[in-house]
């Protein structure tokens, strides 16, 4: 029995291996680009297959495509949908402009899927024909922007409560070290106190921010151009095609999903993957942010700040032992290092658009589906395995308190600033106590000094040492 059969396209016979679902487009597709040895995303598959299930459901409503046909190609769909087949979208992800090799790819696995189901064998395409059938009232130019937008939404909707659960673990941290008083830090110089609780409840507010920017993307993301075929004009399809199709890949995606008010902007411009990939980026900033400072501040644990505990995940050194590194901040800063760079590719790739086309968007895809899968991946288990573990050395953040000379900004509106300077100026140089230099000086009594310098006091507003 040959390994091998003949198919034919507009370019000719060629070769493709007798028990492959893919035909001859794809082959050739293997042939050329042979670039990463990257595959797409199964968002990407699945949503593209979405798209091939509701056009064969909307053209067998409107009368231009069989029955029998239509319910062949609604399996072959929904059996890639539920992940068969998988293994037969080998495009690289580096390929053809606009994606035409993808949508290939899976016009073709879906037909000879549904010559299958039909009795036939694999590459008869008299009977399912990948391109008159499967790809009816379609073009690259319109499916390829609605599976990424489907495939955006689809991880946005995996990413959103990763990204919710590791806002609520940083705002639990801030309540559970609320009454720790540490040293407050800037320019990585000694200020005024802070409470650890305090500093732990800015990240969450920060995540709360993020996640703030990320959901409205969806809006842009929802508005579809399918039906706009090849150059938004909506040539080879029904008037009520596009109407239809999306109702059906709203009933189908469980999202709300509307026609794009315009066909022809909708595959110009790629808008919305730019939005989406900008409001990673700015997460991935801020997470660089919150990754280096609980690397600081779990600094030592002899030599360093060592104000809180990151817990111990694995050991660190192949050399030093006893030693343990915080390796989870350390991959969260690479894969938001990785995020920022993606937003790069897609930005070049968004204005490269011409005319009637970006050709672009294989680019643009893989790298906001990258960037949405690494980070809902780590969020995961960096709030699993390191923020709901950390702990804190309360008598070491008390002690760096006390100890600084930041606290000498309480006694501004008493002394006058000159004075306070003057104060913690001989703090830094003898390494008397603030509170012993104010006593020796006769600046202020014991127990007005005490008030003023009460460190929780200090870490809420108003003036230290006045009702």
């Amino acid at each position: 029995m040959s390994t091998l059969r003949i198919e034919k396209d507009s370019l000719g016979e060629k070769e493709v291996p007798a028990d492959a679902y893919y035909g001859v487009q794809t082959a050739r597709a293997l042939e050329n680009f042979p670039i990463s040895g990257l595959r797409a995303h199964p968002a990407l598959i699945t949503a593209h297959a979405t798209i091939k299930k509701a056009a064969a459901l909307t053209n067998q409503e409107l009368g231009n495509l069989d029955s029998r046909i239509a319910g062949a190609i609604v399996q072959a769909s929904q059996e890639v949908i539920e992940g068969k087949l998988r293994d037969q979208f080998v495009v690289d992800v580096f390929q053809a402009g606009a994606g035409v090799s993808f949508n290939m790819n899976c016009n073709e696995v879906i037909a000879n899927r549904a010559i299958e189901i039909l009795g036939g064998s694999r590459g008869d395409y008299k009977v399912v024909h990948p391109n008159d059938q499967v790809n009816m009232a379609q073009s690259t130019n319109d499916t390829f922007p609605t599976s990424m937008r489907l495939s955006a939404l689809m991880m946005i909707r995996e990413l959103d409560p990763v990204l919710e659960r590791l806002e609520g673990a940083f705002a639990s941290k801030g309540k559970e070290f609320d009454s720790i008083i540490k040293s407050g830090r800037t320019h990585l110089q000694d200020a005024v106190p802070v409470r650890l609780g305090q500093e732990f409840a800015a990240y969450a507010a920060t995540l709360g921010r993020c996640r703030a920017r990320i959901l409205p993307c969806r809006g842009t993301l929802s508005e579809l151009g399918i039906g706009g075929t090849a150059a938004g004009t909506g040539i080879n399809t029904h008037p009520e095609y596009r109407t239809r199709i999306v109702a059906h890949l709203s009933r189908l995606t469980g999202f709300s999903l509307s026609n794009s008010p315009d066909l022809r902007e909708s595959m110009q411009s790629q808008l919305p993957l730019s939005e989406i990939s900008s409001a990673l980026k700015l997460l991935a900033l801020e997470l660089v942010r919150i990754a280096n400072d609980l690397r600081l501040l779990s600094s030592g644990p002899r030599t360093g700040f060592a104000e809180i505990q990151l817990p111990a995940v694995q050991p660190g050194s192949s050399i030093m032992p006893g030693k343990v590194n915080p390796v989870m901040p350390e991959v969260l800063n690479m894969v938001a290092f990785q995020v920022v760079g993606n937003d790069l590719t897609v930005a070049l790739a968004v204005q490269a658009g011409q005319l009637e086309l970006n050709v672009m968007m294989p680019a643009m895809i893989y790298n906001v589906l990258q960037s949405m899968e690494i980070l809902k991946n780590t969020l995961e288990v960096f709030r699993s395995r390191c923020v709901e573990g950390i702990t804190a050395d309360a008598a070491r953040c008390e002690h760096y308190a006390l100890d600084s000379v930041g606290i000498a900004t309480a006694l501004n509106r008493h002394i006058g600033y000159a004075a306070a300077a003057e104060v913690a100026k001989e703090s830094m140089r003898t390494g008397k106590s603030i509170y012993q230099i104010v006593v020796e000086r006769k600046l202020l009594d014991s127990e007005q000094l005490r008030s003023i310098l009460d460190p929780r006091a200090m870490t809420e507003p108003g003036i230290p040492g006045k009702r």
